[in-house]
C-alpha cells in the first residue's frame, strides 16, 4: 500500500501560506529523524474540512511508515498521524453537514496520512461529531482502534455470543478496545499480557490471561473459535494452533495480507479497515454508553513526537499514546 501526504513542502516563503506547527521526518529511519518545525497551513477542498487538531494518537503504523517498512515515500516533508480530535476551522466547497466552530473526530483516509500537525483537511464525510462527553485526547485515543476493533471482530470473525476467542497483546489500544467489545458482544475472552498488565485487564472483562514471559500460549490454549492478532510475527504464524477445526483468524500487524495458514480447516483473514463516519458513530455509542472504556492515556507534547515513537516501537507500555497538540 502507497502511504501519501498532503503536500506540505517546506520553502522559504511558504508560497504565501500561513505556517502551522507540525512534527515530520525528512527521511525514513529511526525516531531521531522525526522533527518539529513549521510548514504551511492545508486548504480545505471540495467536500473536506479544515480542522484545527486538538489531539492527535501515536498508533503502531506511524513509526512503521516512519521506518520504511510499508512503500517508499517519495514527498517530504512527511507528517504521519492517523485519527485527530478538534475544531472545524473551515469548509470546502459543498459541505453542508457541519459549521465552522464543529467539535469532530476523524481518521484520515486510508493511504493519507498528516495529523501530527495543527491543522489537518480531510474529507467531511469521513469525520463525525465529538461527543461532548469526552475530552479531546480521549477522543483521538479511541477513534482508530475502535473502528479497527469493530471491523476486525464483527464484520471480519463475526465473532457471536457465546464463542471464544483469543485477543493476542492485550494491553495494546486497539487489543483492549477489542476485549471489551467482544464481551461486550457476548464472547469468552483469553489474552496474552506480561504480568504487569494482568490486573488491568482483568478489570477489562479478561476471562483468561496467559503471561507470554512464562507460558507458551499453544501449550495452554485450544479448541477456540477465533484469534484476532494485534502483534505479528512469530505470534501470528503460532496463533493458527490455537483454533478449532472450522476457526477464524484475524491479522493487523503482519502486512496487508494475512498469512497463509499451516493448516487447511481454518481460515486467515486480513480486516479491511476503512473509514466512514457510521463506524466512528458506533465506537463513541460503545464508549459513551458505558460497554467500552477509554484506555489508559499517556501524554506527549507534538514536539516529543521522538520520544513517543520510541515509546511506541518498543511496544512495551500500555494503552494509547496522545499528542496534545493545543
Amino acid at each position: 500500500m502507497r502511504l501519501t501526504c498532503y503536500d506540505y513542502r517546506l520553502t522559504n516563503k511558504f508560497d504565501g501560506r500561513q505556517k502551522m506547527k507540525a512534527a515530520y521526518f525528512m527521511k525514513n529511519g529511526g525516531p531521531e529523524v522525526m522533527q518539529y518545525g513549521d510548514v504551511p497551513d492545508p486548504v480545505a477542498g471540495p467536500g473536506q474540512v479544515l480542522v484545527d487538531v486538538y489531539a492527535t494518537s501515536v498508533n503502531g503504523a506511524d513509526w512503521k511508515v516512519r521506518a520504511g517498512h510499508y512503500a517508499p515515500i517519495t514527498n517530504f516533508p512527511y507528517i504521519p498521524g492517523r485519527d485527530l480530535s478538534g475544531v472545524v476551522s473551515a469548509l470546502g466547497a459543498g459541505v453542508s453537514e457541519f459549521a465552522i466552530g464543529d467539535a469532530v473526530v476523524g481518521v484520515c483516509d486510508v493511504g493519507q496520512e498528516a495529523a501530527y500537525a495543527e491543522k489537518v483537511a480531510i474529507k467531511s464525510a469521513i469525520v463525525a461529531r465529538k461527543p461532548e462527553s469526552l475530552t479531546h485526547a480521549e477522543c483521538s485515543a479511541v477513534s482508530l482502534i475502535g473502528i479497527t476493533a469493530l471491523i476486525s471482530l464483527e464484520d471480519t470473525l463475526q465473532l457471536k455470543s457465546g464463542e471464544t476467542i483469543l485477543i493476542q497483546g492485550g494491553a495494546g489500544g486497539v487489543a483492549s478496545f477489542a476485549i471489551q467489545f467482544a464481551k461486550h458482544l457476548g464472547a469468552r475472552v483469553i489474552t496474552t499480557a506480561s504480568a504487569a498488565n494482568h490486573d488491568y485487564l482483568r478489570g477489562l472483562g479478561a476471562d483468561q490471561i496467559i503471561d507470554y514471559n512464562k507460558q507458551d500460549f499453544t501449550k495452554v490454549v485450544s479448541g477456540c473459535d477465533a484469534v484476532f492478532d494485534t502483534v505479528g510475527g512469530d505470534v501470528a504464524t503460532r496463533s493458527f494452533a490455537v483454533l478449532r477445526p472450522g476457526g477464524r483468524a484475524a491479522f493487523i500487524a503482519s502486512g496487508n495480507a494475512a498469512p497463509t495458514p499451516p493448516r487447511a480447516d481454518v481460515v486467515s483473514l486480513r480486516p479491511k479497515v476503512g473509514r466512514d463516519r457510521v463506524h466512528l458513530d458506533r465506537t463513541f455509542s460503545l464508549v459513551t454508553g458505558g460497554a467500552v472504556r477509554v484506555p489508559e492515556i499517556t501524554l506527549f507534547a507534538l514536539s516529543e513526537a521522538a520520544a513517543a515513537h520510541k515509546v511506541s516501537e518498543g511496544r512495551h507500555f500500555r494503552g494509547k499514546l496522545v499528542f496534545k497538540v493545543r
